[in-house]
């Protein structure tokens, strides 16, 4: 996939560890895969799931964005109207 393309929110949920092997999480606009993430095993990481966009919920998160830049970018995330 094109790192310039632009997914739905309804397409991320989709890429939540249950309904396709895909596993993805979105940040700030940015989509990432997290499929081969030993802590994104079945789409779950604590109480963080995947296929939701986290940025609202990194503020409670014990690490910074920083984690981010290890993870493969899918696409954008669409800005709904």
């Amino acid at each position: 996939m094109l790192k310039n393309q632009v997914f739905t929110l309804q397409q991320l949920a989709l890429r939540n560890g249950q309904d396709k092997p895909d596993i993805w999480i979105a940040y700030k606009g940015i989509i990432y895969d997290v499929t081969d993430s030993k802590l994104w095993r079945n789409g779950t990481h604590y109480e963080h799931w995947a296929g939701q966009d986290l940025t609202a919920e990194l503020k409670d998160a014990p690490h910074t964005e920083k984690v981010f830049e290890r993870l493969t970018v899918i696409g954008k995330l669409k800005v709904q109207d």
